[in-house]
């Protein structure tokens, strides 16, 4: 996965000159996710590398996302971001795909898109726990994580 792109003109203002970028940045990432052992984060020019150790391997696309959403931020390399082989015992891997929100996206269109029922938004939205605190702000450019395993649910 390594580089992911995203919108650096929208998400969350949380830092207003680069020099306080980094550390805030972390904080946030620690705020809005769990289980990130020995977190660092530099910030370069709209770049955000982040590296320490996930529980699980999806959780690296979720610090990604998380990191993603902020306004600043161009680019997040988690080619540092490591995580253990799965075990027998833990959960299996969702099946997921990214989508970004075009103006006039809803949860539930994007839901009913792909995964046939606009009803299903709210697994979407729980997918998103750590980017949204409500399902009905959502933003054109905002890079969202959609479970596939709920299709048809």
């Amino acid at each position: 996965m390594g580089l992911l792109d995203f919108a650096k003109d929208v998400g969350r203002q949380i830092f207003d000159t680069d020099a306080e970028a980094a550390d805030n940045i972390k904080e946030h990432i620690e705020i809005r996710t769990s289980g990130i052992k020995n977190l660092d984060v530099k910030f370069d020019d709209g770049v955000a590398t982040i590296c320490g150790e996930c529980a699980f391997p999806w959780d690296r696309d979720l610090v990604a996302l998380v990191a993603g959403d902020i306004k600043g931020v161009e680019k997040v390399n988690i080619d540092g971001l490591t995580a253990p082989e799965p075990k027998p015992e833990d959960p299996p891997a969702p099946e997921v795909t990214y989508h970004v929100v075009e103006s006039g996206d809803t949860l539930g269109a994007i839901a009913k898109r792909y995964l046939g029922n606009a009803s299903a938004y709210t697994k979407i939205f729980e997918a998103n726990r750590a980017l949204l605190d409500d399902p009905d702000k959502i933003y054109p450019g905002q890079k969202l994580l959609i479970p596939l395993d709920s299709k048809g649910d």
